[in-house]
């Protein structure tokens, strides 16, 4: 009787640690080229797990995809992540608006 106790209670602790371990899978590594609707080319990273994900410029700036496929940069909105009004662009070829917008209203994520 003890030894089928031990060996169910053994059983039963190695299906709860097994139930504990983490099943996420992370995003894709590395920079992914995108064109934008425009004909611009952007840069990304994804970043994340299937739990919470997000899309970011190269140098940490996180976008989102607006309604018409657009790569904007992400603004906090109605306690939400949303895309703003501007489209991303790689680091270099921003402008002085685009520049001042970010500082004020992006998300810097990394």
């Amino acid at each position: 009787m003890k030894h089928g106790f031990f060996l169910l209670f053994g059983l039963m602790m190695a299906l709860y640690i097994y139930g504990q371990q983490p099943q996420q899978v992370p995003a894709r590594m590395g920079v992914i080229e995108r064109i934008q609707p425009n004909g611009d080319t952007l840069h990304i990273c994804l970043r994340g797990d299937e739990r919470r994900h997000w899309i970011a410029t190269t140098d940490g700036w996180q976008i989102e995809e607006n309604k018409e496929g657009e790569l904007c940069y992400a603004i906090h909105k109605g306690g939400g992540v949303r895309a703003g009004r501007h489209i991303a662009h790689d680091e270099g070829q921003r402008s002085r608006k685009e520049k001042r917008y970010m500082k004020r209203r992006g998300i810097k994520v990394f």
